[in-house]
């Protein structure tokens, strides 16, 4: 057994720095533009109270809870993020199996630096699959057909993301984007990528991702398909509303982790008026700035179904390898217990609207 082991997520993001070249570390870590939005996903939960209920026999705490009829033992799944082989040589392998022994989903990244055969023979687990709509929509199509038929279970279409957002640190560092082994034989890219100003990824992107992106494809990928698809990128009233008339499976509260539009609003902030708007059509999600338990049942208690944790598993697996990603899946677990059996909730049921108080509570308080 090591020893010290990292007690939180936070522990784990200063050895995942120590241990990445800036680079790297910078591209895991960064966001668009002056990073408001990136700063602004954690700082909002810091704003959210508990408000604890006592003498409640918390003896036993059930934190399961069920997503697209998938049973799971918490609400805490795996966000996609890509290139997991910068943290570690073994990449989303290792990820994927950090996620199957605590029992829980992984969304794989499209741009995972592991082939999906790879990870899908790695272990057994259900697992979704990231996917963007590209310029060429036979890619797209290919990877979904290739997800489909290593037993996905799910497709998450990320919506934010019809240009790429201004990163300035890659801008700067002039970041070199590993090529994802996914699209190998699907796509041509140029050798000379990295010539000019700006990142490899900018270039990447502006080669492949489609600005004409619309409603009409949610349309077009619901037709090629009979995998649930949930939108990740929604975090407005109005286009939860578009989206449950779409006919998806789920809602995802995301701002792509501040790393698209500078200014969108922080995703804990987003998500009641999302939850509000899909009225229970559908389970909704959230991403973005979850550090601790006590955040993910803020995310509960504003009508959150599950959560999605990013960079703080890319944290463990750069730090400890896959027993980092896992360590870090279960404190978050651990810590979520916690505060339920501190807050009076035995089960993810009973962690209701009751349990936070928001900004907006203190001040409608105040009128």
């Amino acid at each position: 057994m090591e020893h010290n082991l990292p007690v939180n997520v936070r522990e784990y993001q200063e050895l995942a720095k120590k241990a990445l070249p800036k680079m790297h570390y910078d591209y895991i870590n960064g966001g668009a533009e002056d990073e408001y939005t990136l700063r602004e996903n954690i700082a909002a939960y810091g704003r959210i109270m508990l408000r604890p209920r006592v003498l409640v026999d918390v003896s036993k705490i059930d934190m399961s809870t069920n997503l697209l009829g998938y049973d799971i033992p918490s609400p805490i799944i795996v966000a996609p993020t890509g290139a997991h082989k910068l943290a570690n040589p073994e990449g989303e392998v290792a990820t994927s199996r950090a996620a199957a022994a605590c029992n829980t989903i992984m969304v794989l990244s499209f741009g995972s630096s592991c082939k999906i055969q790879e990870v899908a023979a790695s272990c057994d687990a259900i697992r979704f699959f990231q996917l963007y709509i590209y310029k060429r929509r036979d890619v797209s199509a290919t990877l979904v057909r290739r997800a489909e038929s290593l037993g996905f279970k799910a497709i998450v279409l990320t919506v934010d993301t019809p240009v790429l957002g201004r990163r300035e640190a890659d801008i700067r560092n002039k970041m070199v984007f590993p090529p994802s082994p996914n699209l190998e034989g699907l796509m041509s890219f140029n050798d000379d990528l990295g010539t000019g100003g700006g990142s490899k990824l900018e270039r990447f992107a502006s080669e492949t991702l489609d600005p004409s992106l619309s409603w009409k494809d949610v349309e077009w990928l619901k037709s090629i398909t009979s995998l649930p698809i949930l939108l990740k990128g929604v975090v407005t009233a109005e286009d939860a509303r578009k989206a449950v008339e779409a006919g998806v499976a789920g809602v995802i509260v995301s701002n792509h982790g501040g790393r698209q539009l500078d200014y969108a609003p922080p995703a804990i902030a987003a998500l009641e008026e999302v939850v509000k708007a899909v009225a229970g059509a559908v389970p909704v999600l959230v991403d973005g700035g979850i550090r601790r338990g006590t955040d993910v049942f803020k995310a509960l208690a504003l009508g959150a179904k599950a959560v999605m944790v990013g960079r703080p598993v890319f944290y463990g697996l750069a730090a400890r390898g896959e027993a980092g990603a896992k360590h870090v899946i279960e404190m978050l677990n651990k810590e979520l217990e916690l505060a339920m059996a501190l807050c009076g909730c035995r089960s993810v049921a009973e962690v209701t609207r009751r349990h936070v108080l928001t900004e907006g509570d203190r001040f409608r308080a105040l009128l």
